[in-house]
């Protein structure tokens, strides 16, 4: 049996202030859409922003594909998700996110990491 994930579930908890890690959870969910596996990226912490429009826009890192492209990735083929007490703390509801954003708690990423086949990584 091929035991290679058919879905992978990426979970970014840091913002601006660690750019490195945050821009490869967001590479490696975009690579891994492209490899043709199903994605769910959640935002957690102050990765959470980054799911705000004109947020991502502001990251830039070197080497590094622009943040905004890498997100409106995983907004085409896949499922961004922002952590529902991250949003509550930082007063955010589901119209202040970029379309497609959604907002989902813990019970929702224990169920999506459960499923057969499928991986999580945390960033």
């Amino acid at each position: 049996m091929d035991d290679r994930a058919e879905a992978l579930v990426v979970k970014v908890t840091c913002g601006v202030e660690a750019p490195e890690r945050l821009a490869q959870g967001f590479t490696v969910a975009a690579t891994a859409l492209a490899s043709g596996l199903g994605v769910s990226l959640w935002l957690t912490g102050d990765a959470t922003w980054m799911a705000v429009p004109g947020r991502a826009e502001t990251v830039e890192l070197p080497h590094a594909p622009p943040l905004a492209e890498l997100r409106d990735a995983v907004l085409d083929a896949g499922r961004l998700t922002v952590c529902g007490q991250c949003a509550a703390r930082r007063d955010l509801e589901e119209a202040d996110l970029v379309a497609g954003a959604t907002i989902r708690g813990a019970a929702a990423f224990v169920e999506e990491v459960v499923a057969p086949r499928t991986r999580a990584l945390v960033y």
